[in-house]
């Protein structure tokens, strides 16, 4: 069946903002600009601070449900469910998962190429799976260990590439290597994050806007109070700013005001974030999860293909290998290998008793998909 137009609006919506989410990201942290009390030029490494600006886009979330709650009340016939009240504090351990994990990957983008960031956050599947079984006590069926075992292959030739690969003028060998095992690092906490998630949240029936929301809400507080202690605890080297803290947020903001193209790169991370979920969230509903989770593979091209065109990285066939790798890894994972078995009259019963044996232990679909799916 044809897709709609509004179908397609969404899918473009999605591709998009996701792409420009991490572009955007990427873009900020390649600025230099002088600081507070005459500092010279240095480049406008502010993590932390980009954590907030996402959360700032994930709490607008919380708006954009009650302003479309409100206009469906006002219609004649309702049909916007804004699903059962819950205790807030529910998405208090998912949003300090999901701060902590967020964090980790805006560090590790100053450290590494924006491709390979996109990349290698396909590990999500591999602890999502592990911890799943362990901590849901689902089961998953061979193709997704396949699956699993082929993300982890693909991991390693995406890794080997930034390795063997001698453009490093931004950064030293041991940043990028430090940046791609952070991104790992970071992956199992959204991992944790995910099941957390499923585990208290999904149970209560909350609205996906309103969830993503609420979390965005705790974040964003949360991290905006420890921006006030992180100015205070140095950390030598690991802290690439002037007084090498963990973050030094009144740097950030006198890089802003002598470079206002900054906070433009800030502004398109806080704004992709928020229709990001959304059309995420709408091609799931209005499409499929699959074409959400192919759209979310996608935009790993359109972050490629831009960050070449702009000069940001060079291509490196070793990292094509590794994203085909990744991306087979990922289909298995989410079962798209299932339609082209089921044409095939050698494999249809296969398929069909794997779909028996799931029934309703389907794994569902995470509540924000890459959110801070910076």
């Amino acid at each position: 069946m044809a897709w709609t137009k509004y179908q397609l609006f969404l899918a473009a919506l999605m591709l998009t903002t996701g792409s420009l989410n991490t572009l955007s990201a990427k873009w900020a942290d390649m600025f230099t600009a002088p600081g507070c009390h005459d500092v010279a030029d240095h480049a406008f490494s502010h993590p932390f601070l980009q954590a907030v600006c996402m959360f700032l886009g994930e709490f607008a979330c919380l708006f954009v449900f009650h302003l479309l709650l409100c206009r469906d009340r006002r219609s004649p016939e309702p049909t916007m469910d804004p699903g059962q009240s819950f205790n807030p504090l529910l998405f208090l351990p998912p949003a300090l998962c999901d701060m902590t994990g967020t964090s980790l990957m805006y560090v590790a983008l100053n450290m590494t190429s924006a491709s390979s960031f996109q990349m290698l956050r396909g590990a999500v599947i591999i602890f999502t799976g592990l911890l799943s079984v362990a901590f849901l006590g689902r089961k998953l069926q061979p193709s997704q260990w396949f699956g699993i075992l082929v993300t982890i292959l693909g991991l390693v030739i995406v890794g080997l590439a930034d390795f063997l690969s001698g453009n490093h003028e931004d950064h030293k060998l041991s940043e990028v290597i430090t940046g791609d095992l952070l991104i790992i690092m970071a992956q199992i906490i959204v991992a944790v994050q995910m099941v957390l998630e499923e585990k208290f949240v999904y149970k209560h029936n909350v609205h996906p806007l309103k969830a993503v929301g609420t979390e965005g809400l705790f974040g964003f507080f949360i991290l905006s109070f420890l921006l006030i202690p992180m100015y205070f605890i140095p950390v030598g080297s690991f802290g690439q700013n002037p007084r090498q803290v963990l973050e030094d947020a009144l740097d950030a903001f006198c890089q802003i005001g002598r470079q206002p193209l900054i906070l433009v790169a800030l502004f398109g991370n806080t704004f992709s974030i928020a229709f990001f979920n959304f059309a995420g969230m709408s091609v799931t509903k209005e499409i499929s999860a699959t074409t959400r989770m192919v759209l979310d593979s996608l935009r790993t091209v359109v972050i490629w293909a831009v960050s070449l065109a702009l000069g940001w990285e060079t291509f490196l066939g070793l990292q094509v290998l590794g994203f085909i790798v990744l991306l087979l890894g990922t289909s298995l994972y989410n079962g798209l290998h299932r339609p082209l078995l089921a044409r095939m009259p050698c494999c249809a019963h296969l398929v069909g008793q794997q779909q028996e044996e799931e029934g309703s232990d389907r794994e569902r679909e995470p509540l924000v998909q890459g959110a801070g799916e910076s």
